[in-house]
């Protein structure tokens, strides 16, 4: 592969690890080659990092960074949907690399954003980002991952965020009546319990319980067969039936009425980035739904909301190259 400084990337998530071989590029860093690994087959991180060094025999590897879905403490790492311990020295005794980080797997999408084109994002508002303030990620998924972008000295510092499991706040009677729904069900209700791919099928079940809604017998199977939140939004999207457009709807809604809450608590009034695996796949849900009313109803700080840009990362490989910025530093 040459004498070139090689950079290895990972997004390690519960479904799949995505790992990716850079080269240093002008602006950021070049994706040279990449591979996709079923994350459950494996019992460590390390047994997948040997399968894809044996496709790529001997590059020189200057470092590496893993962005993984966990907290990462002091180099180390318990995956929260994997039964994997990962340390930063473990790999590096392993692989003999002069320089192995881990990081959170939100914080490797916000190391991405501001190296982000125009052509990745989508644009909710027309409001500019200005990138010489705070910045704020909010990405439901599997999970809901929320970072901070902290504006220091002329860049992004990231900072991680458990906020995803933090209390949901209904903001209206009718969410009242959904958090009582999910408290008999849960106990704590957590902002995830409604804003992530489960979170989107509670907001569905809740609908069904308040028996104004019809689940149609086509829809009740097509559910049952496997991806209950893919088959309900695709539902929605095509308006097929009543209740798959009010739970995605009132999903939208909840999005926006959170990332507005994100952006008031890290004073990210620079931007919000919608990350994660749902938003680009309803973008024109949230473009022409419910979201930026939602997102600017704050009382005395609505003018403030009103002037945020809020972007959709159309780029699924995000958090690959946020991680490839980060073995570079």
């Amino acid at each position: 592969m040459g004498s070139a400084s090689w950079y290895i990337a990972g997004d390690i998530g519960g479904t799949k690890t995505n790992l990716g071989l850079f080269l240093p590029g002008p602006t950021r860093p070049k994706l040279v080659t990449s591979a996709t690994f079923p994350s459950r087959q494996f019992t460590k991180l390390e047994t997948i990092l040997s399968r894809f060094m044996e496709q790529h025999p001997d590059p020189p590897v200057a470092g590496a960074c893993f962005g993984i879905a966990g907290p990462v403490v002091a180099g180390h790492s318990r995956t929260t949907n994997l039964p994997w311990r990962v340390s930063e020295a473990a790999i590096q005794r392993q692989f003999n690399w002069p320089k192995v980080r881990l990081v959170n797997d939100l914080v490797a999408t916000a190391m991405a954003v501001p190296v982000l084109s125009a052509r990745e994002v989508v644009s909710v508002n027309p409001n500019r980002v200005q990138k010489s303030r705070n910045l704020a990620l909010v990405a439901p998924g599997t999970g809901l991952g929320l970072a901070l972008l902290i504006a220091h000295d002329g860049q992004h510092v990231p900072v991680a965020s458990e906020g995803g499991h933090a209390g949901f706040a209904p903001n209206s009677d009718e969410e009242v009546d959904l958090w009582r729904h999910l408290r008999a069900r849960f106990g704590h209700v957590s902002t995830e319990r409604v804003l992530s791919g489960q979170g989107l099928v509670n907001i569905f079940e809740w609908l069904k319980a308040t028996g104004r809604y019809r689940d149609p017998r086509w829809l009740a199977a097509a559910r049952a067969s496997g991806d209950s939140a893919g088959v309900i939004s695709e539902a929605a999207m095509v308006r097929k039936t009543p209740i798959a457009v009010a739970a995605l709807h009132r999903f939208v809604s909840i999005l926006g009425a959170v990332a507005g809450d994100v952006a008031l608590t890290g004073t990210a009034f620079g931007g919000v980035y919608l990350g994660g695996g749902i938003p680009p796949k309803i973008r024109s849900a949230i473009v022409n739904g419910p979201f930026q009313e939602a997102f600017t109803r704050k009382g005395r700080f609505t003018p403030m909301l009103e002037k945020t840009a809020v972007k959709i990362i159309m780029n699924d490989r995000a958090a690959l190259l946020g991680a490839a910025l980060g073995a570079m530093e």
